[in-house]
Protein backbone atom coordinates (compact mmCIF):
# COMPACT_ATOMS: atom_id res chain seq x y z
CA UNK A 1 0.00 0.00 0.00
CA UNK A 2 1.11 3.55 -1.03
CA UNK A 3 2.75 5.22 2.28
CA UNK A 4 2.45 8.75 1.35
CA UNK A 5 4.96 11.29 1.07
CA UNK A 6 6.64 12.76 4.29
CA UNK A 7 8.68 15.88 4.36
CA UNK A 8 10.26 18.20 7.16
CA UNK A 9 8.62 22.03 6.11
CA UNK A 10 7.96 24.97 7.90
CA UNK A 11 9.08 23.55 11.59
CA UNK A 12 6.84 20.45 11.24
CA UNK A 13 6.92 17.18 10.22
CA UNK A 14 4.27 16.78 7.31
CA UNK A 15 2.87 13.32 6.20
CA UNK A 16 0.85 13.65 3.08
CA UNK A 17 -1.90 11.52 1.74
CA UNK A 18 -1.19 9.18 4.12
CA UNK A 19 -3.40 5.66 3.69
CA UNK A 20 -6.34 4.95 6.20
CA UNK A 21 -7.65 2.01 5.84
CA UNK A 22 -11.67 1.39 6.18
CA UNK A 23 -13.83 -2.14 7.26
CA UNK A 24 -15.09 -2.46 4.19
CA UNK A 25 -11.81 -2.26 1.83
CA UNK A 26 -12.18 1.71 1.38
CA UNK A 27 -8.44 3.63 1.64
CA UNK A 28 -9.29 7.24 2.90
CA UNK A 29 -6.16 9.64 2.90
CA UNK A 30 -5.02 12.11 5.90
CA UNK A 31 -2.48 14.67 5.86
CA UNK A 32 -0.51 14.74 9.18
CA UNK A 33 1.20 17.69 10.55
CA UNK A 34 3.07 16.77 13.58
CA UNK A 35 6.37 17.89 15.71
CA UNK A 36 9.84 17.42 13.61
CA UNK A 37 11.25 15.12 16.96
CA UNK A 38 10.29 11.55 17.88
CA UNK A 39 7.88 11.14 20.59
CA UNK A 40 3.87 10.60 21.09
CA UNK A 41 2.09 13.13 20.62
CA UNK A 42 -1.78 14.39 21.15
CA UNK A 43 -3.88 14.13 17.91
CA UNK A 44 -6.02 17.10 16.96
CA UNK A 45 -8.51 15.11 14.42
CA UNK A 46 -10.84 16.40 11.89
CA UNK A 47 -13.05 14.36 9.15
CA UNK A 48 -14.95 16.18 6.40
CA UNK A 49 -15.82 17.02 2.94
CA UNK A 50 -14.23 20.19 2.38
CA UNK A 51 -10.73 18.96 0.68
CA UNK A 52 -7.38 18.70 2.76
CA UNK A 53 -5.26 20.36 -0.11
CA UNK A 54 -7.52 23.32 -1.11
CA UNK A 55 -6.68 26.31 0.67
CA UNK A 56 -8.79 28.40 2.33
CA UNK A 57 -7.48 31.71 0.76
CA UNK A 58 -8.60 29.82 -2.88
CA UNK A 59 -12.08 28.15 -1.82
CA UNK A 60 -13.49 30.73 0.16
CA UNK A 61 -11.63 33.60 -0.74
CA UNK A 62 -13.90 36.30 0.46
CA UNK A 63 -14.53 34.70 3.39
CA UNK A 64 -10.86 34.37 4.12
CA UNK A 65 -10.10 38.02 3.21
CA UNK A 66 -12.93 39.25 5.36
CA UNK A 67 -11.20 37.41 8.50
CA UNK A 68 -7.65 38.66 7.66
CA UNK A 69 -8.76 41.91 7.23
CA UNK A 70 -10.79 42.56 10.38
CA UNK A 71 -9.06 40.13 12.49
CA UNK A 72 -4.99 40.13 12.23
CA UNK A 73 -4.22 38.22 15.20
CA UNK A 74 -5.80 35.23 12.81
CA UNK A 75 -2.81 35.20 10.25
CA UNK A 76 0.05 36.46 12.34
CA UNK A 77 1.77 34.18 14.02
CA UNK A 78 1.74 31.82 10.63
CA UNK A 79 2.96 31.46 7.22
CA UNK A 80 -0.88 30.70 6.25
CA UNK A 81 -0.09 28.08 3.69
CA UNK A 82 -1.72 24.91 5.54
CA UNK A 83 -4.93 27.29 6.29
CA UNK A 84 -7.96 24.94 4.95
CA UNK A 85 -11.57 25.64 5.46
CA UNK A 86 -13.24 25.18 9.12
CA UNK A 87 -9.96 23.31 10.17
CA UNK A 88 -7.51 24.60 12.77
CA UNK A 89 -3.75 25.69 10.97
CA UNK A 90 -1.52 23.27 11.79
CA UNK A 91 1.20 26.18 12.32
CA UNK A 92 -0.18 27.37 15.39
CA UNK A 93 -0.74 23.81 17.22
CA UNK A 94 2.26 21.83 16.01
CA UNK A 95 4.95 23.85 17.92
CA UNK A 96 2.98 22.73 20.92
CA UNK A 97 3.15 19.52 20.87
CA UNK A 98 0.30 18.55 18.77
CA UNK A 99 -0.16 16.20 15.92
CA UNK A 100 -2.66 17.23 13.41
CA UNK A 101 -4.15 15.15 11.06
CA UNK A 102 -6.71 16.37 8.04
CA UNK A 103 -8.94 13.17 6.91
CA UNK A 104 -10.80 13.81 3.74
CA UNK A 105 -13.72 11.84 3.42
CA UNK A 106 -15.46 8.90 1.91
CA UNK A 107 -15.96 10.14 -1.78
CA UNK A 108 -14.26 13.94 -1.31
CA UNK A 109 -10.77 15.10 -2.14
CA UNK A 110 -7.97 12.43 -2.38
CA UNK A 111 -10.53 9.71 -0.64
CA UNK A 112 -12.45 7.46 -3.37
CA UNK A 113 -16.06 6.22 -2.44
CA UNK A 114 -19.51 7.01 -2.54
CA UNK A 115 -20.59 10.42 -0.87
CA UNK A 116 -23.69 9.76 1.67
CA UNK A 117 -23.12 12.82 4.34
CA UNK A 118 -23.90 12.50 8.02
CA UNK A 119 -24.56 8.48 6.98
CA UNK A 120 -24.12 5.70 9.65
CA UNK A 121 -20.99 4.72 7.46
CA UNK A 122 -19.42 7.92 7.25
CA UNK A 123 -20.13 8.06 10.72
CA UNK A 124 -18.46 4.69 10.99
CA UNK A 125 -15.20 5.97 8.91
CA UNK A 126 -15.25 8.59 11.18
CA UNK A 127 -15.13 6.13 14.45
CA UNK A 128 -12.31 4.30 12.14
CA UNK A 129 -10.28 7.40 11.72
CA UNK A 130 -10.14 8.02 15.42
CA UNK A 131 -8.96 4.59 16.37
CA UNK A 132 -6.12 4.43 13.56
CA UNK A 133 -5.13 8.05 14.98
CA UNK A 134 -5.03 6.45 18.71
CA UNK A 135 -2.33 4.04 17.93
CA UNK A 136 0.28 5.22 15.25
CA UNK A 137 3.47 5.56 17.06
CA UNK A 138 3.58 9.43 17.02
CA UNK A 139 0.10 9.13 19.02
CA UNK A 140 0.03 9.31 22.71
CA UNK A 141 -3.48 7.27 22.78
CA UNK A 142 -5.93 10.31 23.38
CA UNK A 143 -7.33 11.84 20.23
CA UNK A 144 -9.48 15.23 20.21
CA UNK A 145 -11.96 16.77 17.76
CA UNK A 146 -12.06 19.80 16.44
CA UNK A 147 -13.26 22.13 13.78
CA UNK A 148 -16.39 24.34 12.58
CA UNK A 149 -19.91 23.36 10.88
CA UNK A 150 -19.36 20.42 9.18
CA UNK A 151 -16.54 19.20 11.18
CA UNK A 152 -18.66 20.32 14.33
CA UNK A 153 -21.55 18.37 13.40
CA UNK A 154 -20.05 14.96 12.93
CA UNK A 155 -18.67 15.22 16.33
CA UNK A 156 -22.04 15.09 18.05
CA UNK A 157 -22.40 11.39 15.34
CA UNK A 158 -19.17 10.10 16.28
CA UNK A 159 -19.00 10.47 20.04
CA UNK A 160 -22.49 8.37 20.33
CA UNK A 161 -20.49 5.46 19.02
CA UNK A 162 -17.63 5.96 21.96
CA UNK A 163 -14.42 5.40 20.42
CA UNK A 164 -12.26 4.49 23.34
CA UNK A 165 -8.84 6.59 21.99
CA UNK A 166 -11.59 9.33 21.96
CA UNK A 167 -10.51 11.72 24.46
CA UNK A 168 -12.07 15.30 24.12
CA UNK A 169 -14.25 16.94 21.93
CA UNK A 170 -14.49 20.77 20.81
CA UNK A 171 -17.76 21.53 18.64
CA UNK A 172 -17.56 24.54 17.16
CA UNK A 173 -21.01 25.85 15.77
CA UNK A 174 -22.16 22.35 14.87
CA UNK A 175 -25.69 21.70 13.96
CA UNK A 176 -26.72 17.82 15.16
CA UNK A 177 -30.22 17.32 14.39
CA UNK A 178 -30.92 16.06 10.74
CA UNK A 179 -34.05 17.34 10.95
CA UNK A 180 -34.93 20.08 12.89
CA UNK A 181 -31.73 22.32 12.86
CA UNK A 182 -31.13 21.52 9.40
CA UNK A 183 -33.20 20.52 6.83
CA UNK A 184 -36.68 21.03 8.04
CA UNK A 185 -36.99 23.94 10.05
CA UNK A 186 -40.02 23.59 12.14
CA UNK A 187 -41.60 21.50 9.37
CA UNK A 188 -40.46 23.76 6.71
CA UNK A 189 -37.89 22.42 4.06
CA UNK A 190 -35.08 24.37 3.81
CA UNK A 191 -33.24 24.40 0.70
CA UNK A 192 -29.60 25.56 1.85
CA UNK A 193 -28.12 22.19 1.64
CA UNK A 194 -29.05 21.42 -1.89
CA UNK A 195 -27.17 24.95 -3.04
CA UNK A 196 -24.03 23.61 -0.67
CA UNK A 197 -23.76 20.65 -2.01
CA UNK A 198 -23.46 21.90 -5.29
CA UNK A 199 -20.95 24.91 -4.35
CA UNK A 200 -19.10 22.67 -1.52
CA UNK A 201 -19.09 19.32 -2.46
CA UNK A 202 -19.53 18.38 -5.66
CA UNK A 203 -16.18 21.16 -6.37
CA UNK A 204 -13.87 19.18 -4.77
CA UNK A 205 -15.41 15.38 -5.11
CA UNK A 206 -12.86 12.81 -5.46
CA UNK A 207 -12.57 11.73 -9.45
CA UNK A 208 -12.40 15.33 -10.38
CA UNK A 209 -9.03 15.04 -11.05
CA UNK A 210 -7.86 17.08 -13.60
CA UNK A 211 -10.90 19.29 -13.38
CA UNK A 212 -10.13 20.19 -10.09
CA UNK A 213 -7.82 22.06 -8.40
CA UNK A 214 -4.28 22.00 -7.17
CA UNK A 215 -2.76 21.97 -3.87
CA UNK A 216 -1.12 25.02 -3.93
CA UNK A 217 1.02 23.85 -1.54
CA UNK A 218 1.99 20.47 -3.44
CA UNK A 219 1.27 20.65 -6.47
CA UNK A 220 -0.80 17.74 -6.11
CA UNK A 221 -4.59 17.56 -7.53
CA UNK A 222 -6.93 18.40 -4.38
CA UNK A 223 -9.44 15.84 -5.57
CA UNK A 224 -7.43 13.00 -6.64
CA UNK A 225 -5.06 11.43 -9.15
CA UNK A 226 -8.00 9.91 -11.60
CA UNK A 227 -10.43 11.83 -13.11
CA UNK A 228 -13.63 10.34 -13.45
CA UNK A 229 -16.76 10.54 -16.20
CA UNK A 230 -19.58 12.60 -15.35
CA UNK A 231 -21.99 9.52 -14.91
CA UNK A 232 -19.34 7.85 -12.81
CA UNK A 233 -19.20 11.02 -10.08
CA UNK A 234 -23.20 10.80 -9.87
CA UNK A 235 -22.75 7.55 -9.00
CA UNK A 236 -20.14 8.40 -6.70
CA UNK A 237 -22.37 10.71 -4.79
CA UNK A 238 -26.10 10.67 -3.21
CA UNK A 239 -28.60 12.41 -4.35
CA UNK A 240 -28.74 14.81 -0.93
CA UNK A 241 -31.59 17.24 -2.20
CA UNK A 242 -33.77 14.50 -3.41
CA UNK A 243 -32.95 12.46 -0.38
CA UNK A 244 -33.70 15.10 1.90
CA UNK A 245 -37.37 16.65 -0.01
CA UNK A 246 -38.54 12.56 -0.20
CA UNK A 247 -38.30 12.41 4.12
CA UNK A 248 -40.27 15.42 4.55
CA UNK A 249 -40.66 13.75 8.13
CA UNK A 250 -38.42 12.61 11.20
CA UNK A 251 -38.63 9.52 10.13
CA UNK A 252 -35.56 6.76 10.07
CA UNK A 253 -33.10 8.67 7.70
CA UNK A 254 -33.21 11.70 9.40
CA UNK A 255 -32.80 10.21 12.67
CA UNK A 256 -30.02 7.72 11.25
CA UNK A 257 -28.18 11.01 10.85
CA UNK A 258 -29.14 12.74 14.39
CA UNK A 259 -26.83 12.08 17.76
CA UNK A 260 -28.44 9.69 19.98
CA UNK A 261 -27.08 12.34 23.30
CA UNK A 262 -27.28 9.77 25.56
CA UNK A 263 -24.79 7.79 24.58
CA UNK A 264 -22.23 11.38 24.39
CA UNK A 265 -20.30 10.67 27.37
CA UNK A 266 -16.76 12.30 26.57
CA UNK A 267 -15.54 15.50 27.68
CA UNK A 268 -16.93 18.48 25.65
CA UNK A 269 -16.47 22.21 24.62
CA UNK A 270 -19.76 23.63 22.28
CA UNK A 271 -19.35 26.99 21.55
CA UNK A 272 -22.28 28.15 19.74
CA UNK A 273 -23.03 31.15 17.88
CA UNK A 274 -25.92 33.73 18.42
CA UNK A 275 -26.08 34.74 14.77
CA UNK A 276 -26.48 30.99 13.48
CA UNK A 277 -30.11 31.33 12.69
CA UNK A 278 -31.10 28.60 10.19
CA UNK A 279 -28.02 26.20 11.01
CA UNK A 280 -25.98 26.60 14.01
CA UNK A 281 -26.57 27.68 17.64
CA UNK A 282 -29.60 25.03 18.51
CA UNK A 283 -27.48 21.98 18.11
CA UNK A 284 -24.71 23.62 20.44
CA UNK A 285 -27.00 24.50 22.87
CA UNK A 286 -29.01 21.14 22.94
CA UNK A 287 -25.87 18.87 23.39
CA UNK A 288 -24.81 20.77 26.22
CA UNK A 289 -27.75 20.59 27.86
CA UNK A 290 -29.12 16.76 26.81
CA UNK A 291 -25.43 14.82 26.52
CA UNK A 292 -24.99 12.70 28.92
CA UNK A 293 -21.41 14.27 29.63
CA UNK A 294 -20.56 14.46 32.94
CA UNK A 295 -17.86 16.99 31.97
CA UNK A 296 -19.30 19.65 29.40
CA UNK A 297 -18.90 23.42 28.89
CA UNK A 298 -21.05 25.90 26.29
CA UNK A 299 -19.76 29.11 25.15
CA UNK A 300 -21.76 31.74 22.83
CA UNK A 301 -19.97 34.42 20.83
CA UNK A 302 -21.28 36.55 17.91
CA UNK A 303 -19.34 37.71 14.41
CA UNK A 304 -18.95 35.44 11.15
CA UNK A 305 -19.21 31.36 11.77
CA UNK A 306 -15.31 30.98 10.69
CA UNK A 307 -14.18 33.79 12.90
CA UNK A 308 -13.45 33.20 16.66
CA UNK A 309 -12.59 29.58 15.54
CA UNK A 310 -8.94 31.34 14.14
CA UNK A 311 -8.70 34.56 16.46
CA UNK A 312 -6.51 34.24 19.59
CA UNK A 313 -10.36 34.10 21.93
CA UNK A 314 -11.05 30.92 20.28
CA UNK A 315 -7.56 29.16 19.90
CA UNK A 316 -7.07 30.04 23.43
CA UNK A 317 -9.80 28.54 25.02
CA UNK A 318 -9.39 25.63 22.31
CA UNK A 319 -5.66 25.01 24.25
CA UNK A 320 -6.85 25.04 27.54
CA UNK A 321 -9.52 22.59 26.89
CA UNK A 322 -7.35 20.02 25.20
CA UNK A 323 -4.23 20.87 26.86
CA UNK A 324 -6.23 19.42 30.13
CA UNK A 325 -7.68 16.71 28.52
CA UNK A 326 -4.91 15.33 25.75
CA UNK A 327 -1.94 16.58 27.85
CA UNK A 328 -2.57 17.02 31.64
CA UNK A 329 -1.48 19.95 31.80
CA UNK A 330 -2.62 22.42 34.06
CA UNK A 331 -4.44 25.18 32.07
CA UNK A 332 -6.63 26.02 34.58
CA UNK A 333 -9.53 24.77 32.71
CA UNK A 334 -11.40 22.73 35.95
CA UNK A 335 -12.11 26.34 37.08
CA UNK A 336 -13.73 27.27 33.08
CA UNK A 337 -16.93 28.14 33.87
CA UNK A 338 -19.57 26.04 33.04
CA UNK A 339 -21.17 29.00 30.36
CA UNK A 340 -19.26 31.33 29.18
CA UNK A 341 -21.07 34.12 27.23
CA UNK A 342 -20.14 36.95 24.98
CA UNK A 343 -23.54 39.46 25.48
CA UNK A 344 -24.62 40.83 22.57
CA UNK A 345 -25.26 44.86 22.60
CA UNK A 346 -26.14 47.23 20.09
CA UNK A 347 -23.47 47.57 17.92
CA UNK A 348 -21.73 44.45 17.58
CA UNK A 349 -20.73 45.21 20.98
CA UNK A 350 -20.24 42.21 23.43
CA UNK A 351 -19.50 41.76 26.40
CA UNK A 352 -18.37 38.55 28.53
CA UNK A 353 -20.11 37.13 31.81
CA UNK A 354 -19.72 33.60 32.85
CA UNK A 355 -22.64 31.41 34.05
CA UNK A 356 -23.44 28.38 35.87
CA UNK A 357 -25.83 26.72 33.55
CA UNK A 358 -28.13 26.50 30.85
CA UNK A 359 -31.03 28.36 30.38
CA UNK A 360 -29.96 30.62 33.51
CA UNK A 361 -31.76 29.51 36.46
CA UNK A 362 -32.84 33.42 37.47
CA UNK A 363 -34.29 34.03 34.12
CA UNK A 364 -37.65 35.60 34.72
CA UNK A 365 -39.89 33.93 31.63
CA UNK A 366 -41.65 37.05 30.88
CA UNK A 367 -45.34 36.83 28.23
CA UNK A 368 -45.68 39.42 26.19
CA UNK A 369 -49.46 39.16 24.82
CA UNK A 370 -50.04 39.66 21.37
CA UNK A 371 -52.78 42.79 21.18
CA UNK A 372 -54.76 43.34 17.88
CA UNK A 373 -54.52 47.60 19.16
CA UNK A 374 -51.70 48.91 17.94
CA UNK A 375 -50.73 45.81 16.92
CA UNK A 376 -48.55 46.12 20.24
CA UNK A 377 -46.77 43.15 22.22
CA UNK A 378 -48.29 44.18 26.06
CA UNK A 379 -48.33 43.14 29.57
CA UNK A 380 -52.00 42.16 29.51
CA UNK A 381 -54.27 39.87 27.48
CA UNK A 382 -56.66 42.21 24.91
CA UNK A 383 -59.53 43.21 26.76
CA UNK A 384 -61.63 41.58 23.64
CA UNK A 385 -61.49 39.05 21.55
CA UNK A 386 -60.49 40.35 17.46
CA UNK A 387 -58.77 38.53 14.53
CA UNK A 388 -55.89 39.50 12.36
CA UNK A 389 -55.72 38.10 9.10
CA UNK A 390 -52.74 38.40 6.72
CA UNK A 391 -52.08 36.82 3.10
CA UNK A 392 -50.03 33.62 4.14
CA UNK A 393 -46.99 34.18 2.10
CA UNK A 394 -46.62 37.79 2.70
CA UNK A 395 -44.86 39.95 4.82
CA UNK A 396 -47.46 39.55 7.67
CA UNK A 397 -48.28 41.26 11.15
CA UNK A 398 -45.61 43.13 13.51
CA UNK A 399 -46.59 43.64 17.04
CA UNK A 400 -44.25 45.89 19.50
CA UNK A 401 -43.97 46.89 22.65
CA UNK A 402 -43.39 50.76 23.43
CA UNK A 403 -40.39 52.09 23.85
CA UNK A 404 -38.50 50.84 26.93
CA UNK A 405 -38.29 52.89 30.13
CA UNK A 406 -35.33 50.54 31.21
CA UNK A 407 -32.28 48.62 29.43
CA UNK A 408 -33.93 44.72 29.11
CA UNK A 409 -31.52 41.69 28.40
CA UNK A 410 -32.99 38.80 26.61
CA UNK A 411 -30.84 36.17 26.86
CA UNK A 412 -32.17 32.15 26.12
CA UNK A 413 -34.54 30.74 24.15
CA UNK A 414 -37.91 32.13 23.34
CA UNK A 415 -41.52 30.59 22.73
CA UNK A 416 -44.54 32.11 20.25
CA UNK A 417 -47.90 30.47 21.44
CA UNK A 418 -50.72 31.16 18.89
CA UNK A 419 -53.92 30.21 17.90
CA UNK A 420 -54.16 30.50 14.28
CA UNK A 421 -56.28 29.45 11.35
CA UNK A 422 -56.04 28.95 7.78
CA UNK A 423 -58.32 29.72 4.41
CA UNK A 424 -56.39 26.03 3.44
CA UNK A 425 -55.54 23.28 4.80
CA UNK A 426 -52.22 23.90 5.97
CA UNK A 427 -50.06 27.17 6.40
CA UNK A 428 -46.65 28.22 7.57
CA UNK A 429 -45.54 30.51 10.45
CA UNK A 430 -42.12 32.61 10.36
CA UNK A 431 -41.80 34.31 13.76
CA UNK A 432 -39.11 37.26 13.64
CA UNK A 433 -38.08 38.50 17.08
CA UNK A 434 -36.84 41.91 16.14
CA UNK A 435 -35.87 44.98 18.42
CA UNK A 436 -36.01 48.58 16.48
CA UNK A 437 -34.31 51.83 17.26
CA UNK A 438 -36.08 55.22 18.62
CA UNK A 439 -35.75 56.09 14.95
CA UNK A 440 -37.53 53.04 13.61
CA UNK A 441 -34.42 51.38 12.61
CA UNK A 442 -33.88 47.74 12.99
CA UNK A 443 -31.18 46.60 15.34
CA UNK A 444 -29.73 43.69 13.01
CA UNK A 445 -26.25 41.97 13.52
CA UNK A 446 -23.59 40.18 11.57
CA UNK A 447 -24.64 37.12 11.61
CA UNK A 448 -22.92 33.44 11.14
CA UNK A 449 -23.20 34.37 7.38
CA UNK A 450 -25.65 37.03 6.70
CA UNK A 451 -24.70 41.11 7.84
CA UNK A 452 -28.03 41.51 8.51
CA UNK A 453 -29.08 39.01 10.78
CA UNK A 454 -32.28 39.57 12.67
CA UNK A 455 -32.62 38.91 16.71
CA UNK A 456 -34.27 35.50 16.43
CA UNK A 457 -35.91 33.00 14.12
CA UNK A 458 -38.50 30.45 14.75
CA UNK A 459 -40.74 28.53 11.86
CA UNK A 460 -43.51 26.16 12.11
CA UNK A 461 -45.77 24.31 9.95
CA UNK A 462 -49.26 23.90 11.31
CA UNK A 463 -49.53 20.38 10.42
CA UNK A 464 -46.60 19.54 12.23
CA UNK A 465 -48.08 21.38 15.67
CA UNK A 466 -48.16 18.33 17.32
CA UNK A 467 -45.74 18.21 20.15
CA UNK A 468 -43.46 15.26 21.84
CA UNK A 469 -44.75 16.12 26.34
CA UNK A 470 -41.74 14.59 27.40
CA UNK A 471 -39.26 17.27 25.59
CA UNK A 472 -40.94 20.27 25.50
CA UNK A 473 -41.11 23.23 28.15
CA UNK A 474 -43.11 26.38 27.79
CA UNK A 475 -39.51 28.04 26.45
CA UNK A 476 -38.58 25.22 23.79
CA UNK A 477 -41.55 23.22 23.02
CA UNK A 478 -40.75 20.14 20.81
CA UNK A 479 -42.51 19.18 17.77
CA UNK A 480 -42.44 15.23 16.53
CA UNK A 481 -42.98 15.46 13.11
CA UNK A 482 -43.52 12.48 12.72
CA UNK A 483 -47.84 12.97 11.27
CA UNK A 484 -48.91 15.35 9.28
CA UNK A 485 -52.15 17.00 10.67
CA UNK A 486 -53.77 18.68 8.42
CA UNK A 487 -56.03 21.94 9.27
CA UNK A 488 -59.89 22.35 8.37
CA UNK A 489 -60.30 25.64 6.97
CA UNK A 490 -61.27 28.09 8.97
CA UNK A 491 -61.31 26.56 12.57
CA UNK A 492 -58.98 27.69 14.87
CA UNK A 493 -55.50 25.76 16.50
CA UNK A 494 -53.19 26.52 19.16
CA UNK A 495 -49.53 26.62 18.15
CA UNK A 496 -46.24 26.59 19.81
CA UNK A 497 -43.29 27.74 17.89
CA UNK A 498 -39.56 27.44 19.29
CA UNK A 499 -37.46 30.94 18.35
CA UNK A 500 -33.61 29.41 18.54
CA UNK A 501 -31.60 30.99 21.21
CA UNK A 502 -30.18 34.22 21.00
CA UNK A 503 -28.94 37.38 23.01
CA UNK A 504 -29.47 40.94 23.60
CA UNK A 505 -29.24 44.26 25.72
CA UNK A 506 -32.21 45.93 24.88
CA UNK A 507 -31.11 49.89 25.01
CA UNK A 508 -33.90 52.19 27.17
CA UNK A 509 -36.05 53.82 24.33
CA UNK A 510 -35.94 50.61 22.02
CA UNK A 511 -39.02 48.23 21.31
CA UNK A 512 -39.24 44.55 21.06
CA UNK A 513 -41.09 43.11 18.11
CA UNK A 514 -42.53 39.61 16.87
CA UNK A 515 -43.31 39.76 13.29
CA UNK A 516 -45.45 36.57 12.33
CA UNK A 517 -46.05 36.60 8.44
CA UNK A 518 -45.54 33.36 5.96
CA UNK A 519 -41.95 33.45 4.10
CA UNK A 520 -38.94 34.81 4.67
CA UNK A 521 -37.79 37.64 7.00
CA UNK A 522 -35.96 39.70 4.67
CA UNK A 523 -33.88 42.98 5.62
CA UNK A 524 -34.77 46.17 3.20
CA UNK A 525 -31.03 47.18 2.75
CA UNK A 526 -28.70 46.16 0.40
CA UNK A 527 -27.73 42.42 0.54
CA UNK A 528 -24.47 40.37 0.23
CA UNK A 529 -22.87 37.89 -0.81
CA UNK A 530 -20.04 34.75 -0.35
CA UNK A 531 -18.17 32.96 -2.99
CA UNK A 532 -19.05 29.77 -2.16
CA UNK A 533 -22.72 30.60 -1.49
CA UNK A 534 -25.40 30.64 -4.36
CA UNK A 535 -27.92 33.25 -3.51
CA UNK A 536 -27.58 36.45 -2.16
CA UNK A 537 -27.48 37.45 1.77
CA UNK A 538 -31.24 39.48 2.82
CA UNK A 539 -31.60 38.57 6.11
CA UNK A 540 -31.53 35.00 6.36
CA UNK A 541 -28.55 33.93 4.86
CA UNK A 542 -28.10 30.72 2.56
CA UNK A 543 -31.09 29.29 4.51
CA UNK A 544 -34.01 29.92 3.08
CA UNK A 545 -37.38 28.15 2.94
CA UNK A 546 -38.57 28.51 -0.89
CA UNK A 547 -38.95 25.22 -3.09
CA UNK A 548 -42.43 25.58 -4.55
CA UNK A 549 -42.78 21.65 -3.88
CA UNK A 550 -42.66 21.86 -0.80
CA UNK A 551 -44.91 24.98 -0.38
CA UNK A 552 -47.07 24.76 -2.88
CA UNK A 553 -49.54 27.53 -3.86
CA UNK A 554 -52.78 25.68 -3.47
CA UNK A 555 -51.65 25.16 0.09
CA UNK A 556 -49.44 27.59 1.01
CA UNK A 557 -50.69 30.60 -0.37
CA UNK A 558 -53.95 31.53 0.84
CA UNK A 559 -54.79 34.04 4.12
CA UNK A 560 -53.59 33.00 7.19
CA UNK A 561 -55.76 34.43 10.21
CA UNK A 562 -54.11 35.24 14.19
CA UNK A 563 -57.42 34.54 16.77
CA UNK A 564 -56.75 37.26 19.75
CA UNK A 565 -58.83 36.78 22.39
CA UNK A 566 -58.71 37.14 26.82
CA UNK A 567 -59.43 33.01 27.17
CA UNK A 568 -57.16 32.05 24.92
CA UNK A 569 -54.14 34.48 24.86
CA UNK A 570 -51.83 34.58 22.14
CA UNK A 571 -47.98 35.62 23.29
CA UNK A 572 -44.35 35.62 22.71
CA UNK A 573 -42.57 34.18 26.20
CA UNK A 574 -39.03 36.15 26.61
CA UNK A 575 -36.10 35.47 28.38
CA UNK A 576 -35.61 38.07 30.18
CA UNK A 577 -32.17 38.27 32.60
CA UNK A 578 -31.84 40.66 35.70
CA UNK A 579 -28.50 41.54 37.03
CA UNK A 580 -27.18 39.09 39.14
CA UNK A 581 -27.79 40.77 42.20
CA UNK A 582 -31.24 41.16 41.45
CA UNK A 583 -32.03 37.81 40.81
CA UNK A 584 -35.09 36.72 43.19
Amino acid sequence: MDRGKSELRDGMRVDWDVPIAMDDGIVLRADVFRPPAEGRYPVILSYGPYAKGLAFQEGYSSAWNIMAAKHPDVTAGSSNKYQNWEVVDPEKWVPDGYACVRVDSRGAGRSPGVIDHFSPRETRDFYLSIEWAGVQPWSNGKVGLNGISYYAINQWHVAALQPPHLAAICIWEGAADWYRDMTYHGGILCTFFANWYDMQVRTVQHGLGERGPKSRVTGELVCGPETLSEDALARNRSALADDVRSHPLDDAYHQARSPDWSKITVPLFSAANWGGQGLHPRGNFEGFVRAASAQKWLEAHGLEHWTHFYTDYGVGLQKRFFGHFLKGEDTGWPKEPRVRLQIRHPGERFVERHESEWPLARTQWTRFYLDPAGPRLGAKPPAAAAALGFDAMGDGITFSTPPLAEAVEITGPSAVKLVVSSSTSDADLFAVLRVFAPDGTEIVFQGALDPHTPIGQGWLRASHRKLEPELSTPYRPYHRHDAVELLTPGEPVELEIEIWPTSIVVPAGHRIALTLRGRDYEHPGPGARLSNMKNEFRGCGPFLHDDPRNRSSAIFAGRTTLHLSPDRPAYLLLPIIPPKGDAP
